[in-house]
């Protein structure tokens, strides 16, 4: 616990992770709540395949050109505006009441997907910003925690939400979220904010020609640079996975386990549980664990307990055994996420991060609509159990490809250099 008490005494870390608690717990509200809204609304995989399909093409889609946008941006600025759109774009939810409707939230979706293609990369390159090197673990630890207690607060309340005011009370409290979280990231300190330097082609041709060179150079990094390349293939391989435990797990519960909307909320939640271990453990001793090493074992254990998540029902039909499994898949889930974005950051520099985060949120939009797409359907004809079993053995795979491919790597904990154009991309 040492490790946290310096880092929290910055006032503007504390300013960004409160923001990052409030907005991810609204968000978790309306994702718990929709999700088996829109399942017990249509009773399709299909339509929960289509919302899920809606809210990722536009990471596919503006992805990497965003984070090309949040390198020129003031990364403050940008997570504000993010936030107050986000809350607008919630409003037509209000009309939603029958089937026939769900193109509206097919549309919402969407729109909340394009704000957040601008929000992600600009906090994940502002935290670096904000704290030494030496707390960077412990930073994106405790940024990791407001994962999980946003996730086991705000998966209860979404599926409480959805029982007692359906979509209209999801759409309104995520949207008070964002606004909150949007004044808390207007406090930070002027001094904590990222300087941009004012562009030298002020001509319309000049400026696209750059934002495509910006782009490319994004693109070209994050497959030149071998830790970069790894973390590609472990976000296509995991993300093709989350694309299908997004669209099956809230038909898992209801049609699996013949669970009520409210248990959904509790089992979802119950990750969190675990989390919170995971994540106290990596802001403590995160720095004295070899990054790849931590990660890659951290994807093993969360795939082995995903498919005892999956498969247990095969011999047992009660709800409770997937709380408790949840709540054991939190704490490598904390440490995965704690380690690969620790990774992330070390190998990217301050000019270039946003670019590489959008291109890797690229590739991870387009594993996730794959997977997606294969729910929809594959859940209708295979059944949701086999299909969802396929989550857990890519993680499997994907942890040992990083424990294998990474065992020379010295566990990212040397900050790159700021190195010139040139020799980031040529690495």
């Amino acid at each position: 616990m040492r490790a946290i008490a310096p880092a929290m005494r910055q006032r503007h870390l504390r300013l960004i992770l409160s923001a990052g608690l409030v907005s991810l717990t609204g968000d978790w509200i309306l994702r718990a709540g929709l999700a088996y809204y829109v399942y017990a609304l249509t009773g399709s995989t299909l339509a929960s395949a289509l919302m899920l399909l809606a809210s990722f093409v536009p990471q596919i889609v503006l992805g990497s050109l965003a984070g090309v946008f949040v390198d020129q941006w003031d990364l403050r600025r940008t997570m504000v505006t993010a936030n107050v759109l986000l809350a607008l774009g919630l409003l037509p939810l209000l009309a939603v009441h029958r089937p026939g409707q769900m193109l509206i939230v097919y549309v919402v979706t969407a729109w909340e997907g394009c704000a957040q293609q601008f929000f992600t990369p600009s906090q994940q390159s502002l935290l670096p910003r904000l704290v030494d090197d030496e707390h960077l673990v412990t930073a994106n630890a405790l940024n990791s925690q407001n994962s999980d207690l946003s996730r086991l607060i705000g998966s209860a309340l979404g599926g409480a939400a959805a029982a007692a005011g359906g979509i209209d009370l999801l759409a309104l409290l995520d949207a008070a979220s964002f606004l909150a979280s949007a004044a808390l990231i207007a406090a930070i300190p002027t001094a904590a904010r990222a300087e941009r330097t004012p562009s030298a082609h002020p001509e319309l041709k000049a400026r696209v020609g750059q934002l495509r060179t910006d782009w490319a150079d994004g693109m070209r990094l994050s497959l030149h640079e071998h830790v970069l390349r790894v973390m590609v293939v472990f976000l296509l391989v995991t993300s093709v996975g989350e694309g299908i435990m997004s669209t099956l797990f809230a038909p898992f519960v209801r049609s699996v386990l013949h669970a009520s909307a409210e248990t959904y909320g509790l089992i979802v939640g119950a990750q969190a549980i675990g989390g919170i271990g995971g994540g106290l453990l990596a802001a403590s001793i995160g720095n004295r664990l070899p990054a790849t090493r931590a990660m890659g074992w951290a994807a093993i254990a969360f795939g082995l307990i995903d498919l005892a998540l999956f498969l247990y029902p095969l011999q047992v039909g009660a709800a409770w055994p997937a709380i408790v499994l949840m709540i054991l898949v939190g704490f490598p889930g904390a440490l995965l996420v704690t380690f690969m974005m620790t990774l992330l950051q070390r190998h990217t520099t301050d000019s270039h991060r946003g670019r590489v985060f959008g291109a890797l949120g690229a590739a991870e939009g387009i594993a996730i609509v794959a997977g997606t797409c294969a729910a929809g359907f594959l859940g209708q004809s295979l059944g949701i159990v086999p299909v969802l079993a396929a989550q857990g053995g890519g993680y499997l795979l994907a942890g040992l490809l990083v424990v294998v491919l990474l065992r020379h790597d010295s566990a990212g904990h040397t900050a790159p250099e700021h190195r010139t154009h040139e020799s980031a991309v040529g690495h």
